[in-house]
């Protein structure tokens, strides 16, 4: 979907008190449920056991998610699927990268673009486009997903300007969703 001649991705909802709802829930076939976790192994080296726990899709707020029983552990982002922060924490990804020092946390915490400088180090083979996840550089912890304006190795040695734009980010509506749930 394009914007002004550029592509629109949806932003977060507003924080708030106001619950997203899950709606239109529907269990995934086997067939299908594989190709989505084939898919989340290929793009991002997540691991999510395929038996024992089935795999719905639904609708939470604006977006459609992914559930592993009550747990939102992706997102489908236009045409491509993107690993909620909650879904890296409990099956972590070893693709697709980007690194930031500890100075970046607390924007990227409130929502905030992923920017050049705050970038330490990303996966050499990201490129433009491609869905990625933010980590902090001590703990290696999951902030946020969001889709690369740069490639990998630009981003790592770029001094200025904005390197991911933020799709989902932890304390977001798709976050409290594992809240909201339990």
């Amino acid at each position: 979907m394009s914007h002004g001649g550029q592509r629109y991705l949806p932003r977060p909802l507003a924080k708030g008190p106001m619950a997203t709802k899950i709606r239109r829930r529907s269990r995934l076939r086997q067939k299908e449920a594989a190709e989505v976790l084939h898919r989340l192994q290929d793009d991002f080296g997540m691991t999510v056991p395929p038996e024992g726990v089935p795999l719905d899709e639904a609708e939470a707020g604006t977006r459609r998610v992914l559930l592993r029983g009550d747990e939102a552990i992706a997102l489908f982002v236009e045409e491509a699927l993107a690993p909620t922060v909650r879904g890296l924490l409990a099956f972590p990804a070893t693709k697709r990268a980007v690194t930031v020092d500890m100075g970046a946390v607390r924007f990227i915490y409130n929502g905030a673009d992923v920017m050049a400088p705050g970038i330490v180090d990303a996966d050499p083979a990201i490129r433009a486009g491609d869905i990625v996840w933010v980590c902090d550089e001590k703990n290696r912890r999951p902030l946020s997903v969001g889709r690369a304006i740069l490639d990998g190795p630009t981003m790592a040695r770029e001094e200025k300007g904005k390197a991911v734009e933020t799709i989902h980010h932890v304390g977001d509506e798709i976050w409290r969703l594992g809240e909201e749930e339990a």
